[in-house]
């Protein structure tokens, strides 16, 4: 048999692989909505998460029955981060729960993969909210200026651009709502089987950061996770005293000593390759954490550590998975917001980035299979969804 390594990179320059990611980017959409209908007052987060993880799973699943060599399944575990949470909230069985609330924002966080080729996504939404009650302050605030960063990377992220146009956008229309993007938070490349591609956006850097972070430019072909966290504080993720619960297996290699932390290694492996994975899922819990301690002294698995705004604070997510064709950009996630539920004094202070998230976005027409996003409001065009195709999925 070939070496695997050895073999050409897959990208959505084949048919084949273009229709994975818009099936997992259907299954992530769908998981979402799901997840959003659970979110409701004196709900558990970890029950939420876990039927969130049990959806992704018996989904991907059904697809590609025949074919028992194709990994499918999780490609980030379901993560719902509340409030000042802002990051990665997603609690094991013996770690503390919350009990959702009133008025809560909760940014739901979570992915699928079908092949390896990885969708991802993140929504933010008011607990309890309604129709006939807008809501408004600085939760309006912060989850306009999250919604609308998003929607101006999405029209900047184009064959020819750079990064830094969209770090720019971002930091301009997070502070038009009095608001600051979290820093140092990335926007990764995706690739077949990895979540952490090289080419990276960076939002809000430090002055080190700017320094050490890349530039780059966007080729077509390649396919981002635009991820955007706005914060009402000053920005400034930080770690906690709750658990990490969500992991990933790293490149690096050590002879380790524990027999639990080999057993957890093999598993890992076994599983979940190189995607992230919540402790949760393993039969014995305790175990696991045992062993993942040694893996993460060195280095062989890194953690996603749960990361807080001042508990005063609020924090607002979108993420969505955009595939960079010859015709243009093809989200594959992404569900509807409902922009004129939230009411803010604030708006969008640059002319130039106002009229950019009023563009439709999508394929060009005439230039590809591709259909031009309808034409309505700025907010109806922004989140326009392209359908994928059919899959067989042949039992």
């Amino acid at each position: 048999m070939a070496d695997v390594e050895k073999e050409p990179e897959k990208t959505i320059a084949e048919d084949l692989v273009v229709t994975k990611y818009k099936l997992a980017g259907e299954i992530v959409n769908k998981t979402l909505k799901t997840v959003i209908g659970l979110c409701v007052v004196d709900a558990s987060v970890r029950e939420i998460c876990t039927k969130g993880d049990n959806l992704l799973t018996e989904e991907t699943g059904k697809v590609y029955k025949k074919e028992k060599d194709l990994k499918k399944g999780i490609a980030f575990p379901t993560c719902l981060s509340v409030n000042n949470c802002v990051c990665h909230f997603s609690p094991a069985k013996n770690d503390a729960d919350y009990t959702l609330k009133a008025g809560d924002v909760v940014k739901i966080d979570l992915g699928a993969h079908i092949d390896g080729f990885i969708a991802v996504a993140a929504h933010t939404i008011v607990v309890g909210a309604s129709a006939d009650q807008k809501i408004s302050g600085r939760q309006a605030d912060v989850i306009l200026g999250a919604y609308w960063a998003v929607q101006a990377a999405l029209r900047l992220l184009k064959a020819g651009s750079n990064n830094y146009s969209i770090t720019d956008a971002v930091q301009q229309i997070s502070e038009s709502y009095k608001c600051k993007p979290i820093e140092g938070m990335l926007s990764h490349e995706l690739k077949q089987f990895k979540i952490d591609g090289e080419k990276t956006i960076i939002q809000n850097p430090s002055e080190a950061q700017r320094k050490e972070h890349e530039k780059c430019t966007f080729e077509k072909h390649e396919v981002y996770a635009i991820d955007v966290i706005v914060s009402t504080g000053d920005g400034v993720g930080r770690e906690k005293d709750t658990k990490v619960s969500i992991y990933k297996k790293s490149e690096e290699n050590y002879m380790l000593k524990l027999k639990a932390s080999r057993a957890l290694l093999a598993e890992v492996k076994t599983k979940y390759g190189n995607m992230p994975f919540n402790i949760r899922s393993f039969e014995e819990e305790t175990k696991a954490r045992m062993g993942v301690v040694e893996c993460v002294a060195h280095k062989m698995i890194e953690p996603f550590q749960v990361l807080y705004e001042k508990p005063t604070e609020i924090v607002a997510q979108f993420k969505h998975t955009v595939l960079l064709m010859p015709n243009g950009v093809n989200l594959v996630t992404g569900i509807n917001f409902d922009v004129d539920s939230y009411v803010s004094e604030n708006s969008i202070a640059q002319a130039e980035l106002k009229e950019l998230v009023a563009q439709p976005l999508g394929p060009v027409k005439g230039k590809g299979k591709g259909k031009k996003a309808a034409s309505g409001s700025a907010a109806a065009v922004a989140t326009k969804v392209e359908s994928a195709p059919a899959v067989e999925t042949k039992a």
